[in-house]
């Protein structure tokens, strides 16, 4: 689906170094590391959005890619579903996605009338309205409470469920979010910033024993 061959040194590139990974379809990756380490950087290069890396990432002919980032980016002029019809969601399709992400009521609501964690579900609806291949979640959960975030990460885990091809890579600071949604944990450090771990997630390790295990080394 994806093969990441960054060389941020050799493009001078200033925060990311030389990182190789790849990417296949029903990977669930959680991305750690410090902040400020870069974590956003690379998800930006890997949604074609550096142009300094994006470059150097293969990706396969047609692959979709949904982004949701850090802020919800409706456009605020518009309803959520004018949102969603706006990335070429059809009025069946739109219906459907706001049912699936509990907005089935607040399709005609401007972004201003949602709830932080109501935009962001809206935002994730739109992210999906492209029918993604490969899903991009940044720091999803930042700023929600606990019972908030505990009902997005079940209704991505739902969704995903749904879509077993779809891989995800959702960037947290959190390593519980990767015990909860990732078969996969990649942890990003250093200056420039590599991935001191690519490791699947199986049987009794966990995403917390594996990122506490890296920042104590």
């Amino acid at each position: 689906m994806l093969d990441l061959r960054l060389d941020g040194p050799g493009v001078g590139h200033p925060v990311l170094g030389v990182i190789e990974a790849e990417v296949r379809a029903g990977d669930r990756i959680c991305l750690l590391g410090p902040s400020g380490v870069g974590k956003t950087t690379l998800l930006n290069a890997i949604a074609g959005l550096d142009p300094q890396l994006s470059s150097q990432i293969q990706r396969r002919a047609g692959l979709r890619v949904g982004y949701l980032f850090q802020e919800h980016r409706l456009l605020p002029w518009r309803t959520v579903r004018q949102n969603l019809a706006m990335v070429s969601a059809s009025a069946a399709d739109s219906e459907r996605l706001l049912a699936e992400v509990g907005l089935a009521s607040a399709g005609d609501c401007l972004p201003e009338q949602l709830s932080l964690g109501m935009a962001r579900r809206a935002a994730l609806a739109r992210s999906l309205a492209i029918k993604p291949d490969l899903l991009l979640l940044d720091e999803p959960f930042a700023s929600l409470d606990a019972e908030r975030a505990g009902e997005l990460r079940q209704l991505i885990t739902r969704l995903l469920d749904q879509h077993p091809d779809t891989a995800m890579i959702c960037v947290t600071h959190d390593p519980r979010d990767a015990d909860e949604l990732a078969n996969r944990l990649w942890y990003l450090s250093g200056t420039p910033a590599t991935l001191r771990c690519d490791e699947r997630l199986a049987g009794a390790t966990s995403a917390s024993q594996i990122s506490a295990r890296l920042r104590s080394a």
